[in-house]
């Protein structure tokens, strides 16, 4: 909405603040997780326009957040490291990214403007080179002029909340009653449903905390003070992965000045009452939840494969606020909660292909979270084609990736896309895209554009991100046995504890390390560095499309996409081919 004659007006998100700066400003949404450096405030996502520019001091204008929900964790590391941007404008309703600011605004009483401006505001906003923000006005200057600061009140964290119908206990947990950590849980939650026009909250049955994964000093801060505040967890909650392999970091040579952090704020959680579970991939543990169940998970592949594959119901909960909403067991009636808003909101066809591999799903679901941005899809064309829980979580994680939206579905397949009246509900008045095997192959050719017409050196096998199954490790017990691992090459996959101990007692695990590979737990990929990764490594290949988008990033090193059994031809050759395969080699 256009105010005065020069001056641009926006929502406001976070309590009104001033800020003024330079823009740094990309019409291409961002992941902070992976894809800034928290220290340092760089972007580092090597598919972004934005990477190699820093975000210290800047307005950023982004249309939202995408990928990881820990981009909040990301915020709070960048306001610690005093990296971060003076102020964020976006052109959608950012969550993740906002969450990050009001906690640190509640615990560490830090703030910058959040604005939340049109379609057209953020269009002007792109061609401005610096501006100032008061409340909800954005006022253009001139690179060169100095403008005296206005006269700014210091931010009131005070919010009314009498909109929101609260219980009795709501209540009590609010003015402090039930101990201070319920008090500062309540007032995030209760924050975030202004933000969103909520009006109610709901009973949780369980939570997932992603926020346990080691970022930097501002995330254990968070955690040790809530400890310190005597906070315990009122529903059944279990732990995302961490930043180590409990079992196992001192053998493996990981640095104590990351073990010793990683491992205090994995155990203020378990003090706090959390389960050790450690995994990315909650769905696999035996307290998934069933078909209606309200939940609050965090870590994004975990999210869209609870409401897509599951039918339970979780809103995509940004880092922090899924601790809240596990010390009070109380959590927003909105978004995925609602039926309502669980509809596709545009069709993207896929033929089916014959002779596809298990790339097909990677590459496809990261093609249709580009696709559909921060709206749910439905898929279509893949109706008669046999999907694997596997298939749907490598589909799962490589939309989170490129999406934010909460869930998707697929026509025939997902739980509430599968019978032929619930696939005509979702096509009504939407608008539709294709997807056709000539973009699967350019998007397969983006994973592995650093190679030539000759064979890759490939230098560590990366599987696991989310973690492997029971079912991946067997298949991948079968490709390996009786079959020799190039001296050169490491394999290491990671799955959680549940799967491991499982796997051991049919000898699949025994049959992987008699091959040469190695078996972590409690970590994920995202968070793994030297020496797992080995320090002479230069090219890494994967068979999840999540990783090949963030690892180069991450790790520094090339990236190689593949199959499984590609992966395992690679870990026996030590190379791989540079040529798409059979099954893409055609374009339609």
């Amino acid at each position: 909405m256009e105010g005065q004659k020069s001056t641009l007006m926006g929502r406001v998100l976070s309590s009104p603040g001033f800020a003024e700066g330079e823009i740094l400003a990309s019409n291409t949404a961002l992941s902070f997780w992976g894809g800034v450096n928290p220290l340092t405030g760089f972007v580092i996502d090597s598919h972004h326009p934005l990477v190699g520019l820093s975000m210290k001091g800047k307005v950023l204008a982004i249309p939202s957040g995408r990928g990881s929900c820990s981009g909040s964790a990301v915020i709070l590391e960048l306001f610690l490291s005093e990296s971060n941007p003076c102020a964020l404008i976006f052109k959608r309703e950012e969550l993740i990214l906002t969450l990050g600011v009001i906690v640190a605004q509640e615990m560490f009483q830090k703030t910058i403007p959040v604005l939340q401006v049109s379609h057209q505001t953020f269009d002007a906003v792109l061609r401005l080179k610096k501006l100032q923000i008061n409340g909800g006005n954005i006022v253009p200057i001139d690179v060169s002029s100095s403008v005296p600061r206005s006269i700014s009140t210091p931010p009131d964290f005070a919010s009314d909340f009498s909109s929101i119908t609260l219980t009795a206990l709501d209540r009590e947990m609010l003015n402090g009653a039930q101990g201070r950590a319920p008090q500062f849980a309540m007032r995030v939650i209760l924050r975030t449903a202004l933000i969103q026009g909520v009006t109610e909250l709901i009973d949780i049955k369980q939570a997932h905390i992603d926020c346990c994964i080691y970022t930097g000093p501002a995330v254990l801060k968070f955690a040790q003070t809530l400890r310190e505040w005597g906070a315990k967890v009122r529903i059944p909650t279990t732990l995302n992965a961490i930043s180590i392999d409990r079992r196992l970091w001192q053998v493996q040579g990981v640095d104590p000045n990351i073990a010793g952090p990683s491992e205090q704020l994995a155990q203020a959680y378990l003090d706090i009452g959390a389960k050790p579970s450690f995994t990315c991939a909650p769905y696999q543990l035996e307290s998934a939840p069933s078909l209606g169940d309200n939940i609050m998970w965090a870590e994004s592949n975990a999210v869209v494969y609870a409401n897509s594959v599951l039918g339970a119901r979780t809103i995509k909960c940004p880092d922090f606020l899924d601790v809240c909403v596990a010390l009070t067991g109380r959590s927003l009636n909105t978004g995925c909660h609602l039926t309502q808003h669980r509809k596709a909101r545009l069709q993207i066809h896929c033929d089916a292909i014959e002779g596809s591999d298990d790339t097909l799903f990677p590459l496809l679901g990261y093609l249709v979270g580009d696709i559909a941005a921060d709206e749910i899809p439905i898929v279509t064309g893949l109706e008669k084609t046999v999907a694997t829980t596997s298939d749907l979580k490598a589909f799962g994680a490589a939309f989170a990736t490129t999406s934010s939206a909460p869930m998707f579905h697929i026509a025939g397949i997902t739980i509430e896309a599968r019978r032929e009246i619930e696939i005509e509900a979702h096509l009504q008045d939407i608008p539709r895209f294709k997807v056709t095997r000539s973009d699967l192959a350019k998007q397969w050719m983006s994973f592995n554009s650093r190679g030539t017409e000759e064979d890759t050196p490939v230098d560590l096998i990366s599987l696991g991100n989310p973690h492997f199954s029971y079912e991946e490790i067997q298949s991948l017990a079968e490709l390996v046995k009786s079959r020799t691992k190039a001296p050169s090459t490491t394999l290491v996959v990671t799955c959680n504890r549940e799967i491991y101990s499982q796997a051991c007692k049919n000898g699949s695990i025994s049959t992987v390390e008699e091959f040469g590979g190695q078996i972590i737990t409690d970590i994920c990929w995202c968070m793994i560095q030297e020496p797992i990764i080995p320090r002479e490594s230069q090219t890494i290949m994967t068979n999840s499309a999540k990783y090949a988008h963030y690892g180069p990033g991450l790790t520094g090193r090339r990236m190689r996409f593949g199959g499984l059994i590609q992966c395992v031809e690679a870990a026996c050759l030590g190379t791989a081919r540079n040529c798409l395969p059979p099954w893409l080699e055609k374009s339609n």
